[in-house]
């Protein structure tokens, strides 16, 4: 398993459950020091703290820095390193470059490479494979088999996800893909789907298709609430009663889409493609969210130069401790455009973190004053915050419409949300 990550760790788990070695690889040594001392060193995903101690105990699970020592182990090569996009949204192959030619020195004859790192149609084939062969000097189809499954599970419960969901696979030939399916029927629980579809391109262009439907479809919903503000409607409201009826399926409108997936994927469809015109065009709307609720703010309050705001939340969804693409950060820029000393508050990260983000560390055991406060990850703390403990608030911001506006109202502060 290459890559130990928040979905890497888990899948090195899922797999040595089912009775195989696994050997687990990452440049980070704090990981492998964790996962070799039997302790998960992720603590979002509750059955890792559960299985990974008795897997080390037993010797069904490890973990090395060494990637080419690993493989040289290995009957299969599983690929999770990130690739993201830089601050100019060009894709950054670097570290999974990095690790296909670490990969590609400890290959041996009928090994089969699998990658579910979400990657550009055709990467696999024409990107890969090549830096495989010519690293181990193995003949792909003859020697080397070469596969793509996307992973289609969400931090925090990627065991649960792995069971609930059709695992995807295609392979660079008949034979890769058949080698696919039978790793996976042997690696996932009984009962799980594996859908063989025609080839590794097929699988690459899946992931990207479901995960710019949830971007173009958050596009949309925002769209509506912008809408509906501007009309006094609840567009919450509206939304339920839209999805009453079985073909509409509206997602959530909010103050910007962040996390490894939705504000990165679409890039990868759409960057060198530029008949594509929906999907950039969403990605655009869900980038502009932060700067409409700072309008919202100044709506009610008036210009915001001065004026202490409170960002509650700055993970990039509810309860991980996971800050990758947040839309915190644009609404933290937006912020500081417009003047505002922008405070933040997170009980997934130390004060010291959010400090090093730019924000104005909040402490709400010992509150200071702030005339807004913005709920950007709806957290289940803040579903129990008594807001009238924050002394000075006079509006809250529902970047989620997580909250109910009467609760807040009893409050004595006002409620604004996303179209509500």
């Amino acid at each position: 398993m290459v890559g130990l990550g928040h979905i890497g760790l888990p899948l090195a788990v899922q797999y040595a459950s089912r009775g195989h070695d696994v050997v687990g690889c990452d440049v980070d040594e704090r990981i492998v020091a964790s996962v070799n001392a039997g302790k998960s060193p992720h603590d979002d995903e509750p059955a890792l703290v559960e299985r990974v101690p008795e897997l080390v105990r037993t010797g069904r699970l490890r973990a090395t820095t060494d990637d080419a020592a690993g493989v040289r182990e290995a009957d299969v090569v599983v690929v999770i390193v990130p690739v993201a996009v830089d601050e100019r949204r060009e894709i950054d192959f670097g570290p999974i470059d990095a690790a296909t030619r670490e990969i590609a020195r400890g290959l041996r004859p009928e090994t089969l490479v699998v990658y579910e790192t979400t990657l550009p149609v055709g990467t696999t084939r024409d990107r890969f494979g090549p830096m495989l062969q010519e690293g181990s000097e193995l003949k792909l189809d003859r020697d080397l088999f070469l596969a793509f499954s996307p992973e289609r599970v969400l931090v925090g419960r990627v065991l649960l996800d792995l069971r609930r969901y059709p695992k995807v696979v295609g392979g660079v030939s008949d034979e890769s893909t058949r080698r696919a399916v039978s790793f996976y029927e042997a690696v996932l629980d009984e009962g799980t789907e594996i859908r063989a579809v025609a080839n590794a391109e097929t699988a690459e262009m899946t992931k990207l298709a479901e995960t710019t439907y949830r971007d173009v479809n958050i596009a949309l919903a925002n769209e509506y609430a912008r809408y509906a503000a501007k009309r006094g409607i609840d567009v919450s409201e509206v939304i339920a009663a839209a999805n009453s009826q079985p073909y509409s399926h509206i997602h959530a409108p909010g103050v910007g889409v962040g996390g490894h997936c939705i504000p990165v994927y679409p890039h990868f469809l759409f960057n060198a493609e530029p008949d594509l015109r929906l999907p950039p065009l969403a990605r655009a709307i869900n980038d502009e969210m932060a700067a409409f609720a700072v309008g919202e703010l100044e709506r009610h309050l008036g210009p915001l130069s001065g004026v202490d705001v409170l960002v509650l939340g700055i993970a990039y969804r509810a309860d991980v401790r996971e800050d990758a693409f947040s839309a915190a950060f644009r609404l933290r820029d937006e912020l500081v455009a417009a003047g505002a000393t922008v405070h933040g508050h997170d009980p997934y990260f130390a004060p010291e973190h959010l400090a090093a983000l730019g924000f104005a560390p909040y402490d709400l055991a010992a509150p200071t004053p702030v005339r807004a406060a913005v709920i950007q990850a709806p957290h289940a703390a803040y579903q129990a915050l008594d807001l009238a403990t924050i002394p000075g608030l006079e509006l809250l911001l529902d970047g989620r419409n997580a909250l109910d506006p009467a609760t807040v109202a009893a409050a004595g502060i006002a409620y604004a949300g996303i179209g509500r």
